[in-house]
């Protein structure tokens, strides 16, 4: 058993730890209440957008936007995005995302796809698998607003515009609950007519409730001019949007991973703790009984 002193150094040590780990707790969450606030307060532009959607979804047969056409061409490569956090300390968010991104990769030929990431976990990550990655985005703010995101959305548009690429998917991670985050890969180039059409009929066959939220709101939207712009327009705009939001929900699900990590952390400290306490009275108290002993032993042997 090792001494006293070993025990209270180790007990000093851990209660340091758990001061750091509480603190990292608190940031955390203040951190989290701003990134579901601004995720969730950013769905109220998905809502209207998906309305918009709804009201063209009747002349997606009329365009002939790239964003909305599959190009077969086999020689142009997909593109993945991964987001990613910097800094780690935050459970399994980064290590989920990661597993599911190379778990796809591996479907297609690694000379056929290019990756942009953000984050230096996913970049790391990446680039230890060998793949191409064209650009990094390590330095966007905790606290992101849509300028900051327009240099990314600027590479995936303009190049797929340019037919480099024939889909574009998004690695990310949709925030659920505080204890529940769920990484997620979704194509949003090119956007899919037939997916878009499904997903409105079922919108009245699932969901009565948003039915009836939709068609509160509904807006008789009238489209005038030359329809590959306005649509083209449209949704280059809804795309920046949506790449906008996946970094929000990924935000938000850091902190809030990053927050239970660290509180778990600070509970297995104060076990930890109680657990080197209850050792340390056990060692006093065997080193205190052994001095009794020998003081006992020392009177008798006198007598």
């Amino acid at each position: 058993m090792a001494g006293t002193k070993e025990i209270k150094q180790r007990i000093k040590s851990v209660k340091n730890t758990k001061k750091i780990t509480k603190a990292m707790e608190l940031v955390a969450a203040s951190k989290m209440k701003r990134a579901i606030s601004k995720a969730v307060s950013s769905r109220l532009y998905a809502n209207y957008s998906w309305d918009l959607l709804t009201s063209l979804s009747e002349r997606l047969d009329e365009t002939t936007s790239p964003f909305f056409k599959e190009n077969p061409n086999s020689k142009q490569k997909t593109l993945f995005v991964l987001i990613t956090s910097n800094g780690g300390l935050c459970g399994a968010y980064n290590s989920q995302i990661i597993k599911k991104t190379i778990y796809e990769l591996k479907k297609i030929d690694m000379n056929e796809i290019d990756i942009i990431t953000i984050g230096k976990k996913g970049d790391h990550a990446m680039r230890r698998t060998g793949s191409s990655v064209i650009a990094s985005f390590l330095d966007l703010p905790d606290n992101s607003v849509l300028s900051d995101i327009m240099p990314l959305s600027k590479i995936i548009i303009d190049e797929y515009k340019k037919g480099i690429y024939k889909k574009v998917y998004i690695a990310y991670t949709d925030f659920i609950s505080a204890l529940n985050q769920k990484p997620n890969i979704k194509q949003i180039l090119p956007i899919r007519k037939q997916e878009i059409k499904e997903l409105v009929e079922e919108l009245g066959e699932e969901s009565h409730q948003k039915e009836k939220i939709l068609s509160e709101n509904k807006v008789p939207y009238i489209f005038e001019g030359d329809m590959n712009e306005i649509v083209e327009s449209l949704a280059e705009k809804l795309v920046k949007m949506q790449i906008y939001h996946m970094i929000l929900e990924s935000s938000a699900s850091e902190q809030s991973s990053r927050m239970m990590a660290m509180k778990n952390a600070s509970e297995a400290a104060g076990e930890m703790i109680d657990d080197l306490t209850l050792v340390f009275n056990k060692a006093r108290q065997a080193s205190i009984t052994q001095e009794i002993s020998e003081i006992s032993a020392g009177m008798a042997s006198i007598n």
